[in-house]
This record gives C-alpha cells, structure tokens and sequence, in this order.
C-alpha cells in the first residue's frame, strides 16, 4: 500500500458544552480533514455529549452498522466527573491495543506533564480500530502525528489485506 491510506472513518467528539452549542468544537473537524488528507474517506462526525451510554451506543453504530475502518474519539479521556470515552470504548472493544495509546501519551509526557492524566484507550471491535484522543486540537494533531506512521498497516491487518508483518524489518 502507498502512503494512502484506505477505508472509511468516523470522528466522535465527545464534549458536554460542544454537543449543545456552547463551545465551537476544533479537534473532530481537524481529525476530519487531517484522515481525508491521508486518503481515507469520512462516513460520519459527530459531537456527543459526555455520557457513557451515548458514547457506547455510537461507537457500536460505527463498528457494526456503518463498517468503518477507524473511529478516532476526541475528548473526555480526563479526570472529570463526566469523562467517560475511554469506559465507553473499554466495554465495546473485543482486543485492547495498548500500544497506541503508550505511544500517544510516551510522546505528550515530552511537551506536557499533564499527558499522564489521560486515560485513553484504544481497541479493535471486528475490522474497526479505535482510538481515544485528547479533546484539545492542539494535543489531537501531536498524537495523530504519532498514530500516522502505524495507522496504514493497522488498518491493512484488520481489513486483512497485510502480508507478513516481520518481512517488513527485513527478518525471515
């Protein structure tokens, strides 16, 4: 595969004040075109509220109705009371894939203490990879830049399109 990637992706924003026109939601349209930039093609965005149901709800949506390869959430991976993605995600996903979220916040701890404070989480259900993401569009674009290098074989190995993965070190 080239530097495109390929399949169709959702964007949750995940934002109490966002979901009801309070605050002008930045990180889920940059995820949106940042994704279209890459090659793959947008099947939904959408802002929700931070409740734990509604979350769980949509992300089944995109997982088993609407197929898409990837759903990137933005927002409430924090301490607050109502911050609830990563629970969400947790009870949907069938293979946890911890490494991404390692890597995402590995690379955050270098610009900002505060990134041991996320409690994001990333997972696979069926063919659909997803991943929980900061709600700022500032710390959104630090861990797509991490997530960009992975994210074409991740969703080669789910659509299972990948060949074998250790040929690509040079191993046998």
């Amino acid at each position: 595969m080239t530097n495109e990637m390929k399949g169709a992706f959702a964007v949750l924003t995940v934002s109490d004040k966002g979901s009801c026109g309070e605050r002008e939601d930045t990180s889920g349209p940059y995820l949106c075109e940042a994704l279209r930039a890459l090659g793959l093609t947008q099947a939904a965005y959408e802002i929700v509220a931070d409740d734990r149901d509604f979350i769980r709800q949509w992300l089944l949506y995109f997982c088993d109705v609407a197929h898409v390869a990837l759903v990137l959430t933005t927002g409430g991976t924090g301490f607050a009371p109502r911050d609830m993605t990563p629970e969400a995600t947790l009870a949907v996903i069938e293979r946890p894939a911890p490494g991404l979220v390692e890597a995402m916040r590995a690379r955050s701890l270098a610009i900002t203490p505060h990134a041991m404070l996320s409690r994001a989480a990333a997972g696979i259900r069926g063919r659909t990879l997803i991943v929980n993401l900061p709600g700022s569009r500032k710390a959104v674009a630090e861990c797509l830049d991490v997530l960009r290098p992975a994210l074409p074989h991740a969703l080669e190995l789910l659509a299972g399109a990948a060949g074998d993965c250790g040929g690509m070190r040079g191993e046998s």
